[in-house]
């Protein structure tokens, strides 16, 4: 399809279109005028995203972003159904990994009703509430230091429903699935940031989650034996070990959403050249333009009315509301990595968390904010080690996933989208950043406790990367650029 575009516009696909028209995005598009004939799928019918008519999104000091700022949903081969495809059973490789997520985020929805004590009632009394959070401020405005998490007692974890008893029901999950493809839609076909790289980032923090466990002595975990799984370990135990993580659903369920939502619609290019550009986004966010943008586009579809009954399962009151609105925030946000001022303020929070680990003692008050601090740090690096965590796996994978990025930059570059030949410093700009950023952040996932085994394993992966890149690198940017000018 990308062959029968024009430029400066967006063309979709029927499935892709049928998808946004279900969640009540229909205005967004606009038929084209003739058919396309596509090999193996014969004519199809495609369409136009509009840039001239208003969307529902939120306005910003009076402006509407307009549907420039949601435009990815260009690569609309990712919601395809191939009925012919050889892989997957039938599904094309989009279908296979919205599936997967489906069977990451089933689970925590589970957990989400266990909470509550299997309970889900319509929220239709939010609709207010909904209607303002998220409007009238940027995403960056709305950050916060310290998200106060929810606290359960001992009890009440003890007597928390079995999440594998609790059915999220056919109507949810299909909308989890349809909000999904919505996603997928809406990441361009990058070499890099795509949506298979989400995925990718939301895998890595599965693993994290799953792994999250303190080991400071005095908060109740006793493994007496050294073979038990830590799926057995007693929730109420552990809660105390994560600083409140694991005991709440919801605050996982958040973090793996950001993960799958934290690159929708990102152009291929960093936010200082979208800043140069003066895009639309640009204007209206002046910073973190990409990661604000994605906040934006998947909570404002995430809000239609499609999806009411996923987001009651999500949340039931405004506190929730309000708790996992700030958690999507501040998790996408803390993937913005180059940003110097956002930098200095999360080392000067690491520093007051992490560099006195004892906690205040005169008021049990003070101890939750400590608590709720490191708990906000923890997610935090738990997301920037995710988004880069192919320089923390196999060197094929991270050699795969160096090579895409490079791709990517090398080819905005070729585009007149970027200042310099990032050929020219890719060698030593790898070095530099396993240096100064990869392997000082592998270090701290081991210093704030709760990763176990993971942060040893992330740690020397990176090291041996590093060092794998040192020997190899300048010969692989070469090929690099063989490839490129191949194509």
């Amino acid at each position: 399809m990308e062959h029968s575009g024009e430029r400066n516009r967006v063309q979709i696909s029927q499935a892709t279109a049928d998808l946004l028209a279900e969640a009540g995005f229909s205005h967004w598009m606009t038929p084209r005028e003739s058919t396309l004939c596509l090999n193996g799928k014969g004519n199809m019918q495609t369409y136009w995203i509009s840039k001239n008519k208003p969307t529902r999104l939120a306005t910003l000091d009076g402006q509407s972003t307009q549907a420039e700022t949601v435009a990815t949903v260009a690569n609309s081969e990712l919601t395809e159904r191939s009925e012919d495809s050889d892989t997957g059973e039938g599904m094309d490789k989009a279908e296979r990994l919205v599936e997967w997520t489906v069977t990451i985020l089933t689970p925590l929805l589970q957990q989400i009703i266990a909470s509550r004590e299997g309970d889900v009632q319509d929220i239709q009394s939010l609709s207010a509430a909904e209607n303002v959070t998220g409007h009238g401020r940027t995403a960056l405005e709305e950050f916060v230091p310290i998200i106060p998490l929810k606290r359960f007692d001992g009890d009440e974890l003890r007597l928390r429903p079995d999440p594998n008893s609790i059915d999220i029901g056919n109507e949810v999950r299909s909308q989890l699935r349809t909000y999904l493809f919505i996603v997928a839609g809406m990441y361009h076909d990058n070499p890099f940031h795509n949506f298979e790289h989400a995925i990718h980032v939301t895998a890595s923090v599965k693993k994290l989650m799953s792994r999250i466990v303190n080991m400071d002595e005095g908060n109740g975990l006793e493994i007496k034996n050294p073979d038990i799984s830590m799926d057995s370990v007693d929730l109420a135990d552990l809660a105390g070990h994560s600083y409140g993580i694991t005991s709440d659903p919801l605050t996982q369920f958040a973090v793996a959403f950001s993960a799958i939502i934290h690159d929708m619609d990102h152009p291929g290019v960093p936010n200082t050249q979208l800043v140069k550009e003066n895009t639309r986004s640009a204007q209206i966010y002046k910073k973190s333009v990409a990661e604000q943008n994605s906040v934006h586009l998947a909570w404002d579809i995430l809000m239609s009315d499609k999806f009411s009954a996923l987001r009651a399962c999500i949340y039931q009151t405004e506190s929730e509301l309000r708790r996992f609105r700030q958690l999507v925030v501040n998790t996408v946000m803390a993937t913005d990595i180059v940003d110097k001022e956002l930098q200095a303020l999360r080392k000067a929070r690491w520093e007051e968390a992490f560099s006195n680990d004892e906690l205040t003692p005169e008021s049990v008050d003070e101890g939750v904010v400590g608590e709720d601090r490191k708990a906000t740090i923890v997610i935090e690096h738990l997301i920037q080690a995710s988004d880069v965590s192919h320089t923390m796996q196999h060197w094929h994978i991270y050699k795969t996933w160096n090579e895409k990025f490079f791709m990517e930059c090398y080819g905005a570059y070729k585009a007149g989208r970027a200042d310099s030949d990032p050929s020219e410093s890719w060698y030593k700009g790898e070095i530099g950043f396993f240096d100064f950023y990869v392997i000082p952040l592998a270090k701290k996932l081991d210093s704030c406790g709760v990763f176990g085994v993971s942060s040893d394993e992330y740690l020397n992966y990176a090291k041996a990367n590093r060092n794998e890149w040192v020997r190899e690198g300048e010969a692989i940017v070469e090929a690099y650029i063989v490839k490129f000018n191949k194509h």
